[in-house]
């Protein structure tokens, strides 16, 4: 066999074997190219190793293969400079096109790609660290002389270098006129608010005591409550009701609403009911007698009338007691909002001073006194001994709760307490603790009582707690919440074993505290605006009746007013405008679709603008003063034993405007 023919054969046989191991790769499933933008060049036939088999397709007809390493395509980049070099252009193009759409597309979520040193951080600015500072200060209720404390220094100037940290007069002025702004920026809110509601009480604390006034607000655009603290200022005078009276008045006159408040709520104190008796709005549903209105001249009966004369005769030689008339009250000195009794302590007084009358009954006073006494002992015992605090919990594997002499709910909350430690770990529970403790044991019975005494007072702890809301409640609650109380009392009675005569003491109080209250009109109508509630909270038809005429007279005159504040025609046709009846149809169809609305969220007065611009006037003050008391909490977190020399603007600059009022600042 000659040399050409050996060669012919030998390339027959490379040409099949190629061929064959091309028709093997067709067989094999379609693989993901590593780099797709350099299809064009190169198709991947398979992977070896740590390797991708790349076709170069430059070099067809003739088959070409390359080993690429799957972390680079270099290989491929020096085939095409030593093959194709007239195509490297177009391979340099493909591959930096590709990297731009990657850094584009990976950029911002690529972690970077070492850690950041603390020097190449962005520099902070002495003016920002010291409004932390203050901030810290203010919003932690931390003294202002923390920023003096080593400590403190310290970690400021750790954290930022070369840091000045603010000394405690510094604090103390930019508190002061953060106070100012905080205020300029209060009062011009507060001047776009139609209908606001206060809250005052007085407190006590280090032989100081002050006033604290909070005021209530809805957004009339979200129909969210806001709210906000006005003032807790230090009385220095007795707390007489005419020292109360201006107290209150100058606080209103220093924001701007005397004029817009439609409710103050306060205690039952005798001091803030006689101020607004005597300095209060009248209309007809909070209608006080005028105290001083028969304080003028008397009828004689006409017997002095032959004396004129000679009283004209002495005329110019009478005396009078100029002081009297300087010292003479007509009290018009100060000018109150109406006020409004808050219901939690109506409630309270109920559940004390009212549940005490059902001990007129002999068998409920025996049971009732033999019970609490032995409550008291293991709350004595608990409170006073450490020892006797690890017997309970060792029994109980709870600890007592005991009762706190101002708040009637804590003595719920203990009794509660007791019942549900009989309930998970049995009668013997409380029976070894007794024994323990040497203290006298609970009979059956008296166990049983306070399980329905807990039970009968749920309700009342319930409607307690409903009613000191903040933010969710509204006055349009009351009426509704004590009208289901009174209901579930009323149901309790029927199956009550011990309380029977508990129960209907506290309908007797609740019908003497609440009664005039349930039947006012204005507080009928403020239920049936709230849409949680409308009409369905009560089935007495003589009761919504009252409701729903308040609502349609005061939506008439309503509308009578929004036409005469925005009329622009002349005095003869203003004079004449009576003649052209405004249609108080439009007002009640918005009342009557309100009332046959299905939905119940707030947003649904937003459909019905007159009957929302009434439901925010009526509804806008709150049926507690639970809001001045939480103020009064907060400002006992600062007003410290070891804070008491506090000078009192300071304590309120930073305690209630700048910590209470940090929307505004």
């Amino acid at each position: 066999m000659s040399v050409a023919e050996t060669q012919e054969n030998s390339s027959e046989v490379s040409q099949l074997s190629t061929s064959e191991e091309v028709g093997s790769q067709e067989d094999q499933p379609t693989l993901v190219h590593p780099w797709p933008y350099l299809e064009e060049f190169f198709e991947m036939v398979g992977c070896k190793n740590n390797s991708f088999r790349m076709r170069c397709k430059l070099c067809a007809p003739k088959y070409h293969e390359l080993m690429a390493f799957k972390n680079s395509p270099s290989n491929l980049k020096k085939h095409i400079e030593k093959k194709h070099p007239t195509r490297l252009e177009r391979y340099t193009q493909l591959t930096s096109a590709s990297l731009k759409r990657k850094s584009s597309t990976e950029g911002s979520l690529a972690p970077p790609s070492k850690q950041t040193k603390l020097w190449e951080t962005q520099r902070v600015s002495q003016a920002s660290v010291d409004k932390v500072v203050l901030k810290f200060v203010v919003q932690s209720l931390h003294p202002p002389h923390i920023v003096q404390q080593q400590g403190f220094i310290d970690l400021v100037q750790h954290l930022r270098p070369n840091t000045n940290v603010m000394t405690r007069n510094t604090i103390v002025n930019k508190v002061t006129k953060a106070s100012i702004e905080m205020k300029r920026k209060l009062k011009a809110a507060l001047s776009e608010i139609e209908f606001i509601a206060t809250t005052t009480d007085c407190w006590t604390a280090h032989r100081r005591s002050f006033i604290g006034v909070t005021a209530h607000w809805f957004n009339p655009q979200t129909l969210q409550r806001s709210c906000a603290a006005l003032a807790c200022k230090q009385l220095k005078v007795s707390h007489t009701f005419s020292a109360l009276a201006g107290a209150l008045n100058d606080i209103h006159t220093e924001f701007n609403i005397r004029e817009k408040i439609v409710r103050t709520t306060t205690d039952n104190g005798s001091n803030f009911l006689k101020a607004f008796r005597i300095y209060g709005q009248t209309d007809e549903n909070n209608n006080p007698e005028p105290v001083g209105e028969s304080d003028g001249e008397e009828d004689d009966g006409g017997q002095n009338d032959d004396d004129d004369d000679e009283e004209e005769s002495f005329e110019g030689v009478e005396f009078v007691d100029a002081g009297a008339l300087l010292d003479e009250d007509d009290y018009l000195e100060y000018q109150l909002p109406k006020h409004h009794c808050c219901a939690c302590h109506l409630l309270n007084l109920v559940s004390t001073v009212d549940a005490l009358k059902a001990e007129v009954n002999p068998l409920y006073k025996r049971v009732s006194r033999s019970t609490f006494a032995k409550c008291s002992s293991l709350w004595n015992k608990s409170s006073r001994s450490t020892t006797a605090s690890e017997v309970i919990e060792d029994h109980c594997k709870l600890q007592l709760l005991r009762p706190v002499a101002t708040r009637w709910n804590s003595l719920f909350s203990a009794v509660e307490r007791m019942v549900r430690i009989t309930r998970e770990q049995g009668e013997g529970a409380l029976a070894a603790v007794c024994s323990e403790l040497d203290t006298p044991k609970f009979t059956p019975v008296e166990l049983a009582f306070l399980a329905e005494y807990a039970n009968t007072m749920s309700p009342v702890a319930k409607a307690l707690d409903v009613l000191q809301g903040e933010t969710s409640v509204q006055m349009g609650w009351l009426v509704p919440t004590i009208t289901l109380l009174k209901t579930k009392l009323q149901q309790l009675n029927v199956a009550s074993k011990f309380c029977e005569p508990l129960i209907a003491a506290l309908l007797s109080g609740l019908e003497k505290r609440f009664g005039e209250m349930l039947t006012d009109p204005e507080l009928i109508a403020a239920a049936i605006l709230v849409p949680k509630f409308k009409t369905c909270w009560t089935s007495d038809e003589n009761i919504l009746k009252l409701g729903l005429d308040y609502i349609r007279s005061h939506l008439d005159c309503q509308a009578e007013n929004h036409i005469s504040d925005h009329s622009q025609s002349s005095e003869e046709e203003d004079f004449f405008s009576s003649l052209k009846k405004t249609s108080p149809l439009e007002t009640t169809q918005q009342l009557d679709a309100y009332l046959g609305c299905p939905r119940d969220t707030v947003e649904v007065l937003k459909s019905f603008p007159a009957v929302c611009q009434l439901s925010l006037k009526l509804n806008t003050a709150l049926p507690a003063s639970a809001a001045c008391e939480r103020l009064f909490t907060v400002a006992g977190l600062i007003f410290r034993p070891k804070r008491a020399c506090t000078a009192s603007k300071n304590f309120e600059n930073q305690l209630l405007f700048l910590r209470l009022n940090k929307a505004y600042w």
